[in-house]
């Protein structure tokens, strides 16, 4: 799926080859973009998911005490900008829960439009950052925590599918 904010794709290479510094960072964000974007090995990627969600849709609580679509794409959004931050400042950053799952107040379609543009946004960012890693840095522990950039950046690919499993069954249960 092409669209505006999509980064050139590369062609992954093995982490074991010593063609290119970055190898492991290319692949490391071919499964972002793939979990984000599409063409992916599991089916549809959060961005194909969001794809034909309108605003009433995205704002409904389709299961009882379960977040809406909305609230997850924020909750996305803000995790994207978080893990960035955490790769570029080099600082421990922990996001208080006003941050984690931001309240939707307005639930216009130009609302939702922003909340779809912000969480690209966010992503995009999140790519350019991890393009550019070089490998070394994958190794580095993650300021605060006990784990290292690389488990940290898998960790955001399985979280971004993890939230797009629950908006598919979410797009099921509003019928």
């Amino acid at each position: 799926m092409a669209t505006e904010y999509e980064m050139p794709r590369t062609k992954p290479t093995s982490p074991s080859s010593s063609t290119s510094a970055t190898n492991e960072s290319a692949l490391l964000a071919d499964q972002l973009r793939r979990a984000f974007e599409g063409d992916a090995w599991h089916g549809p990627a959060l961005l194909e998911l969001l794809a034909d969600i309108d605003a009433p849709t995205a704002a409904m609580h389709a299961i009882k005490d379960i977040h809406s679509i909305w609230e997850l794409v924020l909750h996305i959004a803000a995790w994207d900008d978080a893990v960035n931050r955490r790769i570029v400042l080099g600082k421990a950053l922990h996001l208080r829960d006003e941050e984690n799952f931001p309240p939707v107040k307005d639930k216009s379609s130009a609302e939702w439009k922003k909340a779809v543009d912000h969480v690209k946004k966010a992503h995009k960012q999140l790519l350019m950052t991890v393009e550019g890693l070089p490998d070394q840095r994958l190794t580095e522990q993650v300021p605060g925590k006990t784990y290292n950039i690389r488990f940290m950046l898998e960790g955001v690919a399985q979280h971004e599918l993890y939230h797009a499993g629950q908006i598919a069954i979410l797009k099921k249960a509003r019928t």
